[in-house]
């Protein structure tokens, strides 16, 4: 992306393009700045984070003798299995409980064709396996509304399970980014605010550099990762940046724009803790967790790379029609992006009294 010497409405370079050759009253019953805010409104109403640690049920399998094992529900909070069978493979059968644990038993033992079907409508559950061969394995497996099927296959270690293990992180980080609206809608700030290739090329990376260095120290322990103050910080970082755009495209410049990957680092820093809440608290044994960091943050990556590549296609296409529609574009969703910043701070502040 290059500057050229063409200039919109409001003074500013910007983009090149034709000049709209539509009928005139068309640009007038379908103004730029409404249409964006049509696109951004159905965000409102839209949670930022749709992993979130208290729709995941935590499981403890514990293989007690060849055949024998232990199920332990960790959350409280979860739905008891009144029938322990229901959950097994047909050849399973349920012994008499223990402590705070279901048994049962299987001949012959559990293999990787098995599976076990929890009937939760939860987001997902991390399990926890450990076996009598001493392999420790854990997995979060995702949920679809109606209950959540765990494929032994994500928990027998062996050949091929750092593979599976991988898979699952590198899909689990790139939900994240294509669901957590507020992440999305903070990239797409900065893409209003660039002006040029190499200044999108910095800010991306200064972003991408920060997020990682504050999701590998929350997943890692080296700082908590504090939930609600973060999510408040989130909402006000991006109505900062629809402030800087505004300001911007009225021809006023500051440092921000003149330095505009300082904005994305700084701010890169709070998202990576608000990454870390799909990963840092699921529980993942000490050995999973530099693998499944590092997939994670790389199906984050891609998740936000295929975003930008999305909001340029539009951006192309938008740019033919005409540069006066594409300003008006471009300042509807800055203007929607403040109003939907601002909803978001206001609706997370009651968390901070809370906690």
């Amino acid at each position: 992306m290059s500057s050229s010497s063409m200039t919109d409405p409001s003074g500013r370079a910007g983009f090149a393009g034709p000049k709209w050759r539509g009928p005139p009253w068309l640009a007038r019953c379908i103004p730029g700045r409404l249409l964006a805010l049509a696109l951004l409104l159905p965000a409102l109403p839209i949670a930022a984070h749709d992993i979130n640690v208290t729709g995941v049920a935590r499981v403890i399998l514990q293989e007690e003798t060849p055949g024998r094992y232990r199920l332990s529900v960790v959350d409280a909070q979860v739905p008891p299995l009144f029938n322990i069978e229901r959950i097994l493979p047909e050849r399973c059968t349920g012994l008499p409980p223990a402590a705070y644990a279901y048994r049962f038993a299987c001949e012959p033992a559990l293999s990787i064709e098995d599976s076990l079907d929890f009937p939760w409508g939860l987001s997902g559950v991390l399990v926890i396996a450990n076996w009598l061969e001493g392999d420790g394995v854990s997995a979060y497996i995702p949920g679809d509304g109606a209950g959540i099927e765990v494929p032994m296959s994500e928990l027998k270690a062996g050949a091929g399970s750092w593979a599976r293990l991988a898979g699952r992180y590198l899909i689990s980080g790139a939900e994240h980014i294509l669901f957590g609206i507020d992440h999305l809608l903070f990239v797409l700030g900065l893409l209003l605010l660039m002006r040029g290739f190499w200044k999108l090329v910095q800010t991306v990376t200064a972003f991408t550099i920060a997020h990682s260095i504050t999701l590998a120290c929350a997943v890692l322990g080296i700082f908590p990762v504090p939930g609600a103050p973060v999510e408040v910080l989130i909402a006000l970082s991006i109505a900062f940046l629809a402030r800087e755009i505004i300001m911007g495209q009225r021809g006023e410049e500051t440092l921000v724009h003149r330095r505009p990957w300082l904005v994305a680092f700084l701010f890169g820093l709070l998202h990576g803790f608000g990454f870390a809440g799909a990963l840092g608290e699921l529980g993942l044994s000490d050995a999973d967790i530099p693998l499944a960091l590092l997939f994670f943050n790389i199906g984050v990556e891609l998740g936000q790379v295929g975003f930008i590549c999305v909001l340029l296609g539009g951006w192309y296409a938008l740019n033919r029609l005409g540069r006066e529609l594409m300003f008006s574009v471009e300042r509807g969703l800055a203007y929607g992006l403040g109003a939907i910043a601002t909803y978001w701070f206001i609706e997370r502040l009651p968390a901070l009294v809370i906690a």
